[in-house]
């Protein structure tokens, strides 16, 4: 090879060698575009919402597999889990408390709309109409009429003083129905019992007070003329047979029916009490029309 081109061979791979080393070394200007990029792409990572991420995490940890077989510490408790699921002993007990209860609110909701329902086919045209204004006695010779019984429950019998047997068992049935009202609504004035006899001629005022302290103190006796107890019995569709003119001191017996009247607070009639009926039904039944009346909100006159 000559010397000319011997010297320009090695020009050449000198230059190579130059040209690689200023390529691997950044220059000047290239070291602050790099520092300037790193710093940007560090801004936009540490100003990024943390919480973008938190749904996938809160889903991984409470509902995978993984997750869920991480909590059972054993193998029993495990097969507890995947045999009950999410369904446990406390929502099951729940669940059926709710359940009763409900359904015991709807059977006492039915029954006071049947009372209701009742009561209100007893007002409609067309029905016999239980009850209406009377004037009559009580037993200190005072003027009662029917408007005394309204504000107030009433519970109306018809009997005579004289009755050997039917009058008396009514009568301390009677009274234990007053003493368990009583118990029950905690009121003495709410509950308002009465006696209206049958048997004017013999039932004065001072009989009838004599006659009812034996049963009830809170039992008030009513009388009258014999047209005042007719009119009476009539408005409560009471059938009565007694003799008109009886002579004095002669004995005799009176028919008549063996109902008590529940009257409410309007003096309307709710409810018809019979023989067949014990002082714990009838209390029972007694008690529930009240409580009906109460929960309406509609007034009553204790005083």
């Amino acid at each position: 090879m000559s010397p000319s081109l011997k010297m320009a061979s090695g020009l050449l791979g000198r230059a190579t060698r130059q040209l690689a080393a200023v390529e691997a070394i950044p220059s000047s200007r290239t070291i602050p575009i790099l520092r300037s990029t790193m710093q940007c792409r560090s801004y936009a990572q540490a100003q990024r919402p943390r919480c973008q991420n938190a749904p996938v995490s809160f889903i991984r940890n409470q509902f995978s597999t993984t997750a869920f077989r991480a909590r059972a510490k054993t193998m029993g408790q495990l097969r507890q889990r995947n045999s009950t699921g999410p369904f446990s002993w406390k929502a099951a007990a729940l669940f059926i408390l709710t359940g009763a209860g409900m359904m015991l609110y709807f059977r006492v909701e039915k029954a006071r709309l049947e009372r209701k329902r009742i009561a209100e086919m007893s007002k409609g045209v067309g029905r016999p109409k239980v009850g209406g204004p009377f004037v009559l006695k009580d037993t200190d010779g005072k003027e009662f009429t029917a408007e005394d019984l309204k504000g107030k429950y009433a519970f109306v019998y018809f009997g005579f003083t004289h009755c050997p047997d039917i009058c008396p068992d009514e009568l301390d049935k009677m009274a234990e129905i007053i003493d368990k009202v009583k118990e029950a609504t905690k009121d003495d004035k709410l509950f308002l019992p009465v006696f209206i006899t049958c048997d004017p001629a013999r039932d004065t005022p001072q009989v009838l007070r004599e006659y009812l302290k034996e049963f009830h103190p809170d039992i008030v006796g009513l009388t009258g003329t014999y047209e005042q107890v007719k009119h009476v019995c009539k408005q409560y569709r009471v059938y009565f047979s007694t003799p008109r003119d009886v002579k004095p001191g002669e004995d005799y017996l009176v028919d008549h029916s063996i109902y008590f009247y529940l009257m409410d607070p309007d003096n309307d009639f709710v409810e018809c009490i019979g023989r067949q009926d014990t002082p714990e039904s009838a209390s029972k039944v007694i008690l529930e029309h009240i409580n009906d009346w109460k929960r309406e909100g509609r007034p009553l006159k204790t005083e």
